[in-house]
């Protein structure tokens, strides 16, 4: 009976041995992961006068943000404030469409300039307190000193990029149409003559277009084939088809359609079509900021469309795809220039760095603004003139870094 009843448990016995083997291995793996995934703990990197600095740059650039952007406020509503009452302006939509929308978007565009105010600023006290001096005297190189300040501008540039490229281009919709309706009241719903290739070979011509009806009058589409016309369609008025699930649906109404086979010429004509026309309303209609409001995924398919139709009005858009990278980057440079040029202790305090610093980062925005500037009207390279800025500011931070105490 109990060599039955051995052999009747023996499989269950087996692969129990086999589960504990099996979990040792497993033990002893996760012990070899463990023990090699450490080296990549951010303990093994930063130490206790990392997060200091950190804590330091970080908490002084949201409190940059916070009191600027306060100040900004206040004297945008008092100058925006009589629009508003003459336009009958909802609190709600102040507060949640305009003002909800204007924080973060100014917030970013100038997250370079608080970037070099709150490393001029935190950087001059430790100086004047003698923490930087003690830092060095322990044997701390500079560039040992700058691994804090490059850890915290790689976190603010990873959310000064995500939030400019997809988060804020919706927010900027929504209070551009508040700024339309209750503060300019003016917004370019309408083209005259325009012409542009819609496909390889194919060109569009509408003479007026209607933004708000998404209706255009005096359509015409040549369709050409080794520069030779054989096709021409005309239609009095085409609308777009605004509840389509895909885009590119037009319905076009009173048309002809006139094909050319050599000599031969077939015409057709109706009242309404619908028909599938690689062109958006906004291929069509341009206003003041429209890139703004497309995030860079949008912007780059936009770009190829544009660029593939042989269409020139891209160049702003180029160079707001161009800018959004480019001034990610921009903290780096302005942080190695604010860090270098305060972390010197002078008598005087840090009103001298204070002004040198708002003095390069007004100098870096006009360069900014000017490049792009030259970008749009003079025809300059818009990947360059985004750059340029970038590029000029990176010999200021190599001088001020080599000048920087050692």
């Amino acid at each position: 009976m109990r060599y039955h009843t051995i052999k009747k448990y023996r499989p269950w016995l087996k692969a129990l041995r086999k589960a504990r083997a099996l979990l040792g291995k497993t033990a002893h793996g996760m012990k070899w992961l463990a023990a090699h995934l450490a080296w990549l703990s951010p303990k093994r990197f930063m130490k206790r006068i990392d997060w200091y600095i950190m804590r330091k740059f970080i908490g002084t650039y949201i409190y940059a943000i916070i009191l600027i952007i306060s100040i900004s406020i206040v004297f945008d509503i008092n100058e925006n404030l009589a629009k508003f009452s003459q336009y009958n302006a909802p609190l709600k939509a102040i507060v949640f469409d305009y003002y909800a929308n204007f924080v973060p978007y100014f917030a970013n565009l100038f997250s370079p300039l608080f970037v070099f105010i709150a490393v001029i600023f935190f950087t001059s006290k430790l100086a004047g307190n003698s923490e930087i001096i003690a830092m060095l005297a322990s044997g701390l190189s500079f560039k040992r000193l700058l691994r804090p300040y490059m850890i915290s501008c790689v976190l603010i540039s990873l959310v000064t990029y995500y939030l400019g490229a997809y988060v804020i281009p919706h927010g900027t919709v929504i209070r551009q149409n508040f700024e339309t309706l209750y503060k300019n009241k003016r917004k370019n719903t309408s083209a005259e003559n325009v012409q542009l290739q819609v496909d390889q070979g194919v060109i569009a011509y509408i003479q007026h277009y209607d933004n708000r009806r998404k209706c255009g009058y005096g359509f015409c589409l040549d369709k050409f084939e080794n520069k030779k016309l054989v096709s021409h369609m005309t239609a009095t008025e085409i609308r777009y088809d605004t509840i389509s699930d895909s885009k590119f649906h037009w319905k076009v109404i009173n048309w002809k359609v006139r094909e050319l086979h050599g000599l031969k010429e077939t015409i057709t004509q109706g009242m309404t079509k619908d028909t599938l026309i690689m062109m958006e309303p906004t291929d069509l209609v341009y206003s003041k900021g429209q890139q703004e409001t497309f995030t860079s995924p949008q912007l780059r398919e936009y770009i190829y469309k544009q660029q593939a139709r042989g269409s020139g009005n891209v160049v702003q858009y180029e160079v707001e795809y161009h800018k959004r990278i480019a001034t990610s980057f921009a903290s780096f440079i302005l942080t190695i220039i604010g860090a270098s040029l305060s972390s010197r202790k002078r008598k005087g305090g840090m009103g001298m760095y204070l002004g040198i610093g708002l003095t390069l980062s007004f100098t870096y925005i006009m360069l900014q603004t000017v490049s792009s500037t030259f970008a749009i009207q003079a025809g300059f390279p818009p990947m360059l003139a985004s750059w340029m800025p970038n590029i000029i500011f990176a010999f200021v931070a190599y001088f001020c870094y080599r000048q920087a105490p050692n």
